[in-house]
């Protein structure tokens, strides 16, 4: 017997359906719809309507398959806040954000403290935490940081409710004051336009005179972290930098990667 699909993903797709005509890029839709969807399709209304009926397929999961069987070639839909429990589907280049196996990797010395390292999971909080005791994020952009805050909940305007992993502020040498947002991925989580896009607005918001760069750390196999400084370029994610670090033991890192990681800094 097929697997009957959730309520979830059944008021998605009538909120989609509802709505959608053939070469449409743009879907607006509000909290109240989802439950005229409910009424009109005989669905049960989730506990959480809004934000929780929605939030998985923003940041995490794959829209239901009949939506993704719309998209064109190279395309794909999101969804994004608009306000207060008002929202969109909007169809942006397909991003394909993964860490490039053939980047070289550079050796830090581990400063995350052995109680972290105990008790932390391989999650994103994990990686997060190892990211901030050895101050990757100084080292990747090359100015002085400092954690501001981790797991921002707050609203804006143009967006609604949104949430972001960590948020950090820097200043380098010219005495520019930078925020950068920070977003964690594991796994298959997928480095997606949705969170981008929340991120940079927030920042544009809120810090109008700080330099914005937005950043993405995801875990690779065997523990090596990849850094991701990202934009969006019309209606494409897209990287600006790209590095790759390994946290070992000091007595792991060779004379003779010393003096390679000399060479290459000329």
């Amino acid at each position: 017997m097929a697997k009957q699909p959730s309520r979830q993903s059944q008021i998605v797709q009538a909120v989609f359906f509802d709505r959608y005509k053939k070469r449409d890029t743009s879907i607006q839709f509000s909290r109240p719809d989802l439950f005229d969807a409910c009424k009109k399709h005989g669905i049960e209304p989730l506990a959480n309507m809004g934000d929780g009926a929605l939030y998985s397929y923003r940041y995490r999961q794959k829209l239901p398959q009949k939506i993704l069987d719309t998209q064109p070639t190279g395309k794909e839909w999101v969804i994004l806040g608009r306000g207060i429990s008002q929202y969109e589907f909007r169809l942006v280049s397909k991003s394909n954000i993964t860490p490039n196996a053939s980047l070289i990797s550079t050796k830090i010395p581990d400063a995350t403290p052995e109680i972290i390292k105990r008790y932390a999971f391989s999650d994103e909080q994990a990686l997060l935490a190892k990211v901030r005791y050895n101050r990757l994020v100084d080292t990747f952009f090359g100015i002085t940081t400092y954690s501001l805050q981790n797991h921002l909940r707050t609203t804006v305007e143009a967006i609604g409710q949104i949430e972001i992993d960590e948020i950090y502020v820097g200043i380098d040498k010219n005495g520019r004051h930078f925020v950068i947002p920070a977003q964690a991925k594991v796994g298959n989580d997928k480095i997606g336009y949705a969170q981008l896009y929340q991120d940079l607005a927030y920042c544009a918001e809120k810090y109008p005179n700080l330099v914005c760069k937005a950043l993405a750390a995801k875990f690779m196999s065997g523990g090596t972290i990849a850094l991701f400084e990202l934009t969006i370029d019309d209606d494409a994610v897209k990287i600006v930098q790209e590095k790759h670090y390994d946290l070992v033991a000091e007595g792991a890192i060779s004379d003779d990667e010393l003096r390679t990681y000399n060479a290459r800094a000329k």
